[in-house]
């Protein structure tokens, strides 16, 4: 792809960094920033450099927060006993959407991938494990995408479980293998939730 400008090249190759942009993608998107009002574009740096100074991860489930405790953690009307355990903060989203769970969130930050080199100290795995052992928790649901990666994030994590008085369950398969959480529609997840199976359960029958 020749370029007329080396300024527009460096924007279209700082824009195809993102995940899903390719060059032709990214092209688009700097062409159409450069018709809007400068005011537009200026607004869209300041909310990126604002994001990146001042956003802060939850210190009790490590999600995304404008201040140091999450609006889940903190809300005394959730069910304080029960913790559903996440990837990321767009599983979160796309769990609250449903409307069908109340309990807590953990966010690992990934799944093991031996492949990519993510282990389970790469992982908020030591933390979670905190949190069960304080006693307070009686149900650990797990909510990974069901894929090879997300099942042995699963069973690495039973495992350090093991001989602890805690109910542990996974959501229901109506979620294809392999599908991301983030893309199921809300009815289908929803329904995962309320139909949670015991996870050992999910174990014989892979």
């Amino acid at each position: 792809m020749e370029f007329s400008s080396k300024l527009l090249e460096n924007a279209v190759y700082e824009m195809s960094q993102l995940p899903g942009i390719g060059k032709r993608t990214a092209l688009r998107l700097v062409l159409h920033l450069l018709r809007q009002p400068e005011t537009q574009t200026q607004h869209l740096v300041k909310a990126l450099q604002v994001l990146r100074e001042d956003i802060k991860f939850c210190k009790k489930c490590h999600g995304i927060s404008d201040i140091e405790m999450c609006n889940i953690c903190s809300n005394v009307n959730r069910t304080q006993d029960t913790i559903c355990v996440v990837e990321d903060i767009r599983d979160v989203m796309a769990i609250e959407s449903t409307g069908q769970y109340k309990g807590l969130y953990h966010v690992l930050g990934g799944k093991i991938s031996p492949m990519d080199g993510i282990g389970p100290q790469d992982l908020k795995i030591n933390t979670l494990i905190e949190r069960v052992k304080s006693g307070t928790i009686k149900e650990l649901i797990f909510a990974l995408s069901a894929t090879m990666e997300g099942d042995t994030t699963n069973f690495y994590i039973y495992k350090q479980l093991e001989g602890l008085a805690i109910k542990i369950a996974t959501i229901a398969r109506g979620i294809g293998v392999n599908d991301e959480l983030e893309y199921t529609d809300e009815v289908t997840l929803g329904r995962s939730i309320i139909n949670r199976i015991p996870f050992v359960h999910a174990l014989k029958s892979s």
